[in-house]
């Protein structure tokens, strides 16, 4: 039995340790003696319970006291009986401390073994490629036969040197140089990206449909890019019911997405430097969560980021009921609701 690896144990006064920082697990253990305090101030994360004892006979506190303490910890699932992993990325470290076992190396493994396709690599196809292969995804096959413009150049990895070549190559090496086991090759996707401009056309995800291979829409819009939703075929809506709502709302929305879907793609603001790395972090969150298998926040909605803030904004979508993907819908079944903007100052987590 150890104290979770990352978990700080913190001074805050005679009495009184803090053991976490993060709110959703950190607890304060209080009434202890003076010596006890001074015992567990300072304790390194990964600890054995063994040392913690060790550390509380020698500043002399009573053994029932000593037992009390451990037992605390324990019942607020700070301590964890599994054997110390070998030395941790940060991407283990933070998903151990989420992991009720205390240990990363069951969900990373799954991750090992994924397969996402990323369809479409300006700034943000490509920054999402690369957050995956550095979160451990372990096939990451990036499409886009377009070539590389000086648009694309920026923080999400595509350089100044890179422009005119073809963007997929440009990511596979990318990719590489980053993470050097990850492999970039063809194959039966577990779930694709499309990162698309103005507006997701369904169309290119009826293949994805039929093939039952989730899916996540990324669009780059004026000033905004909208992430979702994350499409499991045969649960929850589609892209073909996001669009038969808002067709309900609008009578010209139809005839406008057409226009969009057919245009040749210009540079839009929606790949502003900010927002593209705020929305390829979410991006890549919601992947992880399919690729997981944990709820996604897009389960059923997208979520705009929209400049300057760069707050979210969530809709929630049903299915709808003349699309037929999910089944008999009774007609009714409510159109898109949009959800108040994160107060926070934070995206919404993955799954929550």
């Amino acid at each position: 039995m150890r104290v979770r690896p990352g978990i700080s144990v913190l001074w805050r006064g005679p009495t009184q340790v803090q053991v976490g920082t993060d709110p959703r697990w950190a607890v304060t253990l209080g009434q202890l003696s003076p010596p006890a305090a001074r015992a567990l101030a300072g304790l390194a994360g990964g600890a054995d319970v063994r040392v913690i004892h060790a550390r509380l006979r020698a500043e002399g506190v009573e053994p029932e006291e000593g037992r009390a303490v451990v037992a605390l910890l324990r019942s607020v699932n700070l301590l964890t009986d599994r054997a110390p992993d070998p030395p941790a990325s940060h991407d283990h470290m933070a998903w151990s401390l989420l992991d009720a076992t205390g240990t990363a190396t069951a969900l990373l493994g799954r991750r090992s073994r994924a397969h996402v396709r990323v369809v479409g690599l300006g700034r943000l196809g490509t920054g999402i490629a690369t957050a995956l292969a550095s979160a451990g995804v372990g096939t990451v096959q990036p499409v886009d036969d377009r070539s590389v413009t000086s648009a694309d150049v920026g923080a999400t990895g595509l350089r100044p040197d890179d422009v005119g070549a073809r963007r997929d190559a440009v990511v596979r090496r990318l990719l590489h140089e980053l993470a050097p086991h990850v492999r970039t090759g063809a194959g039966r996707p577990d779930l694709v990206v499309l990162v698309e401009q103005q507006v997701a056309d369904p169309r290119r995800h009826l293949g994805l449909m039929a093939d039952d291979v989730p899916h996540l829409a990324v669009v780059a819009r004026e000033a905004s890019v909208s992430v979702g939703p994350l499409v499991r075929p045969g649960d929850g809506p589609c892209l073909r019911c996001v669009e038969l709502h808002r067709g309900d709302v609008d009578d010209g929305w139809p005839a406008v997405a057409a226009q969009l879907a057919g245009a040749v793609r210009p540079v839009v603001g929606g790949e502003e430097t900010t927002l593209a790395a705020t929305a390829v972090g979410f991006a890549a969150a919601q992947c992880l969560a399919a690729v997981d298998g944990r709820p996604a926040t897009t389960d059923g909605a997208s979520v705009e980021l929209r400049l300057p803030d760069l707050m979210p904004v969530v809709t929630s979508w049903a299915p709808h009921p003349d699309c037929g993907c999910a089944g008999p819908v009774e007609r009714g079944c409510a159109g898109p609701v949009e959800e108040e903007r994160a107060t926070a100052g934070a995206l919404p987590a993955a799954g929550r």
